[in-house]
């Protein structure tokens, strides 16, 4: 679920369409797509298959969007075979009761539910329940919601698998993954005598990666086999969370991406929970779902994938997220490394 505050009028339901793709971070199809309202905003958006919205499990779905206490909510099914008015509306208005029903348990209104054929400059839009209302959706690339996006660095998908291909793990190679056992074996001794020193030792091998990636460089399988070792180290992981929220968070970020595609299992599953942390502080909620997601399917009981997954659920707002990344600057000062100074919230420095 994604959060996004921007005033909008309810009797333009065609600006309302065309902001989902900057929320979403990509163009949503075959979708039920749930905005909530919040002090007369919009606030969080969450994104369900449409084949499962149709078999009729709503009652989560609902639990999840009361978490944020919304107003109210407004629906919008994605549906490129719904192009007529006059098609589909059976089973959408039969959706719409259901929920409208699953919603009405959780004290929250369903205020509307659009059908539309595709969220495009163009795309058509009706409502579902006969009132008889329809439109041509406003063109998305240029909704005040992807001019925000797109200012603050955020890339627009044209559907959720562009979004998922950026992190596809790469095949790995037997090699890669007999050099970070060996790098683990070789280091285990070390990191017993001198837990402070190893953890150091990680934080500034993460740092100095970034910085060379940044430059154009490529990490070598001997430097990919040392960062996957130190992500197993807990205290590094988290004083490598403050970068998320201190300048150069851009650069550590795409350190993080790279190696969620480049580690193998089970190494890539801490990358892939850094990336998710660094996507959350920055709004970036597709990319911090489809991260955490990831995270889940290698490791379920991981503790920080389990907590962001749920804040992100919750709607939990990234500048809570970002407390979190403190205790790193004290694990950082702890073992002598200094990090990147703390950069303010709504604000990204590369």
């Amino acid at each position: 679920m994604t959060h996004h505050r921007i005033a909008f009028s309810l009797n333009r339901p065609g600006a309302l369409i065309a902001a989902l793709p900057a929320v979403l971070g990509f163009t949503p199809a075959d979708s039920l797509v749930l905005a909530s309202i919040e002090n007369g905003q919009l606030g969080a958006v969450m994104r369900v298959d449409l084949s499962h919205a149709l078999e009729g499990d709503l009652e989560q779905i609902a639990h999840i969007l009361a978490a944020a206490s919304p107003e109210g909510i407004i629906a919008v099914v994605v549906q490129a075979d719904c192009a007529d008015c006059s098609e589909c509306n059976e089973d959408y208005r039969l959706l719409g009761l259901d929920l409208a029903g699953a919603l009405d348990e959780q004290a929250i209104d369903l205020c509307a539910l659009y059908v539309v054929d595709r969220v495009q400059a163009g795309g058509r839009w009706h409502c579902a329940d006969g009132c008889g209302q329809h439109g041509v959706i406003d063109d998305p690339d240029v909704s005040p919601l992807a001019v925000e996006a797109v200012v603050g660095g955020r890339r627009l998908y044209s559907s959720r698998a562009d979004l998922t291909q950026v992190i596809a793990a790469e095949d790995g190679s037997e090699a890669l993954v007999d050099r970070i056992r060996a790098v683990a074996d070789g280091s285990r001794t070390e990191q017993q005598a001198d837990p402070d020193g190893h953890t150091r030792r990680g934080v500034l091998a993460a740092i100095d990666a970034a910085k060379r990636l940044e430059a154009g460089r490529q990490l070598s399988d001997a430097a990919l086999a040392g960062l996957a070792n130190h992500l197993t180290d807990s205290a590094a992981r988290d004083a490598l969370y403050a970068l998320a929220v201190g300048f150069h968070a851009a650069r550590a970020e795409a350190l993080w991406t790279l190696l969620a595609r480049r580690l193998p299992k089970p190494w890539r599953l801490e990358a892939l929970v850094l990336l998710a942390f660094s996507a959350y502080v920055r709004s970036d909620g597709p990319l911090a779902g489809i991260a955490l997601a990831e995270a889940l399917e290698c490791e379920p009981a991981h503790r920080m994938a389990r907590m962001l997954d749920e804040a992100l659920l919750s709607g939990m707002r990234p500048a809570q997220i970002r407390e979190l990344a403190l205790s790193g600057y004290r694990v950082a000062d702890r073992v002598g490394v200094e990090l990147p100074p703390y950069q303010g919230s709504g604000r990204r420095a590369g």
